[in-house]
C-alpha cells in the first residue's frame, strides 16, 4: 500500500484547497461613466482607463 514519505506542508495543503474558494473575477465600476467593467481593463462603454481616454468608442 502506498504511504506518503513526508507530511504535506500547510502551504501545499492550502494551495490545493484554495481552488475551491475561487469565485471568479469581480466586476468593478468605471470611474468615468459608472458602467460595470472588469478590473485593470479599458472600459468597453466609454474607452477610459485610469482617468484617461485610451480608445475612441462610437456611441
Amino acid at each position: 500500500m502506498a504511504v506518503p514519505k513526508r507530511k504535506t506542508s500547510r502551504m501545499k495543503r492550502r494551495q490545493r484547497k484554495a481552488a475551491n474558494r475561487y469565485e471568479g473575477v469581480q466586476a468593478t465600476f468605471c470611474t468615468n461613466c459608472s458602467a460595470p467593467s472588469t478590473p485593470h481593463r479599458v472600459c468597453p462603454s466609454c474607452g477610459y482607463y485610469n482617468g484617461k481616454q485610451v480608445l475612441n468608442v462610437e456611441a
